[in-house]
């Protein structure tokens, strides 16, 4: 046999046993007196067998009173462990954030990010996945991970884009090169010159390809590079030279090698978050949005100076 107790029956039957009084258990519940009686009366009838033995002056409980009473206290402790979790939950304070990055942006920004979130969110697990950029976009569209952070996608009717920063490119050359003495150099310094490319998975060479084509500039191919790390090695091995985003260079063994800003013009690439459209994120991935959006809006500067007091 089924029994249909309901939660406000089964608190109200609590209340009674732990205070010994309908009138006491009335004024803890906030009900009145007759409203509790008829409570207990229709959960009495439902179980088929009184909870109470009472007169006028003494409440106790029968032996099926003292059989429902852990069994009560049990199905409350749960029901409130389970909203508070939910609760929890809904505020941000627990879950899981599974966010895919491209490989420059994992090194450069997510590590700081991740610390500091878990020192303020410790119940909030963290995935962390590395990917290029046509790859990551297709995790993201799959709903394979909450968000990403990367280029700015093409436009897409199934994805959401929220910029975070611009990561302007730079030169990198061996310290011995001519260039590396200089503060800055133009695009056109490129020129001739040999030159280690990045493989098209990624989201560095069709954008140094279109700035070099814009400028009507045309650099000698010499390596593809199938990672940023071996691209630095090719260049400290005096293979050529190469343009990298600022972010990048946490990817690069800098023995030997020289970073010198490029100007005329001033090329970057647009990092932000990625989403799908049509799918909500949970409160503890939209709590890391809205931090990161808020973090990165502090000028680099100014976030280095902060970190360091």
């Amino acid at each position: 046999m089924r029994i249909n107790l309901t939660l406000q029956q089964l608190e109200a039957f609590e209340k009674v046993a732990a205070s010994g009084s309908f009138r006491a258990a009335a004024q803890a519940l906030f009900v009145s007196q007759p409203a509790l009686s008829r409570t207990i009366r229709v959960a009495e009838a439902a179980l088929g067998t009184r909870l109470f033995d009472r007169d006028t002056r003494h409440v106790a409980l029968t032996p099926s009173g003292q059989e429902l009473l852990p069994i009560a206290r049990r199905i409350l402790q749960e029901f409130d462990s389970a909203f508070s979790e939910l609760s929890q939950f809904v505020d941000g304070r627990r879950g899981h954030v599974t966010v895919a990055a491209l490989p420059s942006v994992g090194v450069a920004l997510l590590p700081r990010a991740v610390a500091t979130l878990r020192r303020r969110l410790p119940d909030v697990g963290f995935t962390l996945e590395e990917a290029p950029a046509a790859p990551l976009l297709q995790r993201v569209e799959q709903g394979l991970v909450d968000f990403g952070i990367t280029v700015e996608p093409p436009a897409d009717a199934r994805l959401r884009y929220t910029h975070l920063l611009d990561d302007p490119f730079v030169l990198v050359c061996r310290r011995d090169d001519p260039l590396a003495q200089r503060k800055a150099v133009p695009w056109t310094a490129l020129a001739g010159r040999p030159f280690i490319g990045s493989s098209a998975q990624g989201s560095i060479g069709p954008i140094v390809d279109a700035a070099l084509l814009r400028q009507d500039i045309t650099v000698t191919p010499t390596l593809e590079y199938p990672s940023v790390a071996a691209g630095g090695a090719m260049v400290a091995e005096g293979l050529g030279i190469t343009v990298l985003p600022r972010l990048a260079l946490g990817l690069v063994a800098s023995r030997g090698l020289a970073v010198v800003p490029l100007q005329r013009p001033v090329v970057g690439r647009r990092i932000g978050i990625v989403s799908r459209i049509g799918r909500s994120l949970s409160p503890a991935a939209q709590g890391m949005v809205r931090y990161l959006a808020e973090e990165l809006a502090v000028p680099a500067p100014q976030r280095r100076r902060a970190a360091s007091r």
